[in-house]
Parts: structure tokens; sequence; C-alpha cells
């Protein structure tokens, strides 16, 4: 038989150790401080050395709690990431991803039959959110607009967005003239972003292409990204869109590009977290979106 204090009390002392805390130990394992102080106090007992040094207000690992918290923490990650593989396996393949509301709506949501027809045994799940959601927890794996540097994720870079005018054919808008007399549609970038170079507006194009006696700030402008493109597309103006999400509409000359020049944006990134990395649904998602997006 193995000589093992009772697994109750490696457990609470495993919390206790990474968070250094008793309370917020409790908090994580539902039951009292109180209940917890007395676990600490049975293991120490029961293998005869000080785990921790209580303090008045704090509490801090002896160096035989140093030794023994990383063998715990990673025997517990090791049992956990075993079971939630065995879960997996048992029940529905389930694929989950992340993306901002606008690719989701624009890119996404018109290819989730291809997911399908690639992956027959799979289910694709898809989030839309503007939020960072928990790539561990709640998404396998996310495609994030931005910078690209994402702290304690794997990145892999999908491709660079660009900016440039569009427009429906029916406004018959060639020349800077024309745009002159065009009504501007313009977005509101959210206040993470506002100011950053990258995040492209109409004045940043028009004097890159050095067009005079055009008022930037005049037109429509929506809170919403999205309402910008339907506006664009319904033909109330010429939008300053990503090319990204009008992709689509501009294949089939719903719209067009007048302009040549368009200027870079934010990059698309697939990301996820180490942890991740080796779930079936992650490596699924990996190649699946390299294949529709990577090669942008």
């Amino acid at each position: 038989m193995r000589k093992l204090p009772a697994i109750g009390a490696l457990r609470v002392f495993e919390a206790a150790a990474r968070r250094l805390s008793f309370k917020d130990a409790a908090e994580e394992l539902n039951v009292t401080p109180t209940a917890v102080s007395h676990q600490i106090k049975h293991l120490e007992q029961a293998i005869g050395v000080a785990l921790f040094e209580r303090g008045p207000r704090r509490v801090t690992l002896t160096a035989a709690g140093r030794q023994l918290f990383p063998t715990l923490r990673d025997g517990f990650d090791s049992i956990e990431r075993a079971i939630e593989q065995l879960v997996r396996a048992q029940g529905a393949q389930v694929a989950r991803l992340s993306s901002t509301v606008a690719f989701m709506a624009r890119r996404l949501a018109t290819r989730a039959g291809a997911f399908r027809d690639a992956y027959p045994d799979w289910t694709l799940r898809l989030d839309a959110s503007n939020e960072l959601v928990d790539l561990d927890a709640d998404a396998d794996a996310a495609i994030r607009y931005g910078s690209g540097l994402y702290p304690g994720l794997l990145v892999e870079h999908l491709f660079e967005d660009r900016f440039a005018p569009v427009c429906s054919p029916l406004l018959n808008i060639r020349s800077m003239r024309e745009l002159r007399r065009a009504t501007l549609i313009h977005f509101e970038w959210g206040d993470a972003v506002r100011g950053d170079e990258r995040a492209v507006e109409w004045r940043q194009w028009l004097s890159a292409a050095g067009a005079a006696g055009i008022d930037a700030d005049t037109g429509v402008s929506f809170s919403e990204e999205l309402h910008a493109v339907q506006a664009t597309i319904a033909g109330q103006g010429i939008g300053l869109l990503s090319l990204t999400l009008v992709e689509e509409e501009l294949a089939a000359g719903v719209l067009v590009q007048p302009f040549e020049l368009s200027l870079e944006s934010f990059r698309y990134d697939l990301v996820y977290s180490a942890r991740a990395s080796a779930r079936p649904a992650t490596t699924v998602l990996r190649h699946w979106v390299r294949e529709h997006f990577g090669a942008h």
C-alpha cells in the first residue's frame, strides 16, 4: 500500500501553498478558513514537519513546504488533464473557437458548414466576444485581432488586416473629384486602441492619398463597425473598411474598391494556451483555421 497522507489534506495544502493564503484557498475549495487550517495542521502532524510559517496577516512556506509544493502541484495538474481528456473522449467531440464579433459575423459564420464537411465527427461551437476569454476553461482556441502580443499564450500569425475605401458600384465613385461629393462612412474604434496609428481612420487615408479639399470629419458615423459595413453595402456612402470583413462582397462585385491605396492595420492571430495545445479539439481548430485563413 502507498504510504500517503489523506488526499484531501494534500489537496488543501496545494491550494493554500499556491495562493499563500488560507482564506483564498478556502474560497477556492468552498470550505471555511478554519477547515483549511485544521487540514494543514493534521497534514503537518502526519508527516512530522511544519509546512507553513504562520504570521499575523499572512502565511509563508517553510523550506519543507517549498520542497513539497511543486511536486503536488504538478501531480494534481497531471491528474486534472488526464480526467479532462477522458471526459472529452467519452463525450461529444466539441471544438470551441472564440473570435471578435465582427470577424465572427463576416467571416467565420459563413464557413461553419465547411468545418462540418472537413470534420464530420466534430461539433464546432463559435463564441463571438470582444472580451478576452479564458483559453483554458472557455475555449480551445481563439482568433484575436490586435498587436500579436499575448503573454502566456501560444501565437500563430494568420495575416495583417488592411483598410481602404469601398462602396457600392452603383455610386459610381472612381476619382477624387467624385469622392469629394460622396458621403464618408465612419465607425468608432474602441477606447483600448483609439489613437493607435493602426486604428485606421479617414483622416489618415486622405492624408496618405494626398487628397485635398475633403473634410475627413463629415459624413455618417456609427458606434459599431458592423453597422458601418452594412450601411456601405446598402449604398449609403463610401466606407473606409477592413478589406478582410468585406472580402466576400468585393469578390462578388457587391462592393468595389475604387482606389488602390490601402493602409495596414492590426493583425489576426490564432492563439491558444500551452495547456490546450495537446487537446484534440485545439489541433483540429489549428488545422482548419490555417487552411481557411492562414494564407490570406
